[in-house]
């Protein structure tokens, strides 16, 4: 996250990009969504915490839980920085979210590490592909809270180490993948067909780049490769 210096100024969201209003409800939408999500990760993290077979795996994933609540407080804070009600953006994305989890629950600490793995993967690749349309500093927030790296080696070690000791274990946690990831392009779906503003903002204005239909079908194509990538980190067929 861009940091702010001691005793400088808020930014001024009235400024640039922010003087348009669509511009500014877009933002705090897409905003409220990753919040939301990162209220999710962490309750979902904490209890798979309880499914860990040793202590150091218990404290590694208590750990990564504790990342995601601070990334929650930096992302309400930029959202009040916008004028906005914290609560109020997250609101809508809760029902999608929490419907999300409740199909996708882990039988065990495995289906756990992999859905924290290539579930919220797609998430965050997704978002990742947005924030190339914000505004800078927005823009220097979402990158730094979407920093999966230490959850990947972890999650990669954890597996890969578990599917050598168990050749069976590999398909089984294979056709999790697959089912983790048709969910959550439903509820991408879901997501994108009920939020207008969201909408406006991957589409772009007259003063904003935005994507058309080809560069949409682009960016799938890469959120389905980058996808059968993290499948092979984890030594999985995709």
């Amino acid at each position: 996250m861009t940091e702010t210096q001691p005793g400088a100024s808020q930014p001024d969201a009235s400024q640039g990009a922010f003087a348009d209003p669509d511009y500014r409800a877009a933002v705090v939408d897409l905003l409220g969504a990753i919040a939301y999500g990162e209220l999710a990760a962490f309750e979902r993290l904490a209890d798979d915490a309880k499914l860990a077979p040793g202590l150091a795996d218990k404290i590694a994933l208590s750990a990564m839980a504790a990342g995601e609540f601070s990334h929650l407080d930096d992302l309400q804070r930029r959202i009040s920085e916008l004028g906005a009600d914290p609560f109020a953006a997250m609101e809508p994305f809760r029902q999608a979210l929490d419907d999300f989890h409740s199909h996708t629950a882990p039988a065990d600490w495995y289906e756990g590490l992999v859905k924290a793995f290539v579930g919220d993967g797609l998430a965050r690749d997704f978002y990742r592909e947005i924030a190339a349309y914000l505004d800078p500093e927005t823009r220097a927030l979402v990158t730094d809270v979407l920093d999966d790296s230490d959850r990947s080696s972890f999650v990669v070690d954890r597996v890969r180490e578990a599917i050598r000791a168990d050749h069976r274990l590999g398909g089984r946690l294979a056709l999790w993948a697959r089912r983790l990831m048709g969910e959550a392009l439903i509820q991408a779906q879901r997501i994108a067909a009920e939020r207008d503003a969201m909408t406006a903002l991957v589409a772009g204005g007259v003063d904003r780049p935005g994507l058309d239909l080809a560069a949409i079908g682009r960016m799938f194509t890469r959120l389905t490769e980058r996808h059968a990538e993290r499948m092979g980190e984890l030594g999985l067929d995709p």
